[in-house]
């Protein structure tokens, strides 16, 4: 179904091209002469010819639009909507009871590592503890 509604577009596009050159030129363009007068062509001339290209040619854009809408219809009918999260897998979570505190757990790019296998699976190192509070000054020793 999708290659006929092809084949009709096309022809249909070609028909348009076909149908808009065989326009007479109303003017503003430019011409053999350079002059920009629009001449008779000799081939179509009259009003009645002019309407009926007219008509062709507005006639012809429905279908070209026609067509293009149901191509593009046909090009999304079989594709579901994707998203970025499929396939994620949940980050790791504290056990049941404790908390883990903020800053302490792996981040995204050791996450993503161990995900690809570059890395393996450790534990991240443990945070450095606050310096205890000295109890006395200490005093410089010469040797």
């Amino acid at each position: 179904m999708e290659t006929v509604v092809i084949i009709v577009h096309l022809i249909i596009v070609l028909a348009l091209i076909g149908v808009v050159l065989l326009q007479r030129s109303e003017g503003g363009g430019l011409g053999l002469g350079g002059g920009g007068g629009g001449g008779v062509s000799g081939f179509m001339t009259g009003r009645g010819q002019a309407n009926a290209l007219t008509r062709a040619t507005a006639v012809l854009a429905a279908l070209f639009f026609l067509t293009s809408l149901l191509l593009t219809i046909f090009a999304s009918w079989g594709s579901a909507p994707r998203s970025i999260f499929e396939g994620a897998t949940p980050a790791p979570t504290a056990p049941a009871g404790q908390s883990a505190p903020e800053g302490q757990g792996p981040g995204v790019l050791e996450q993503l590592q161990r995900l690809q296998g570059e890395q393996p699976a450790t534990p991240p190192p443990a945070a450095p503890a606050a310096p205890a509070a000295p109890t006395a000054p200490q005093v410089p020793q010469s040797q």
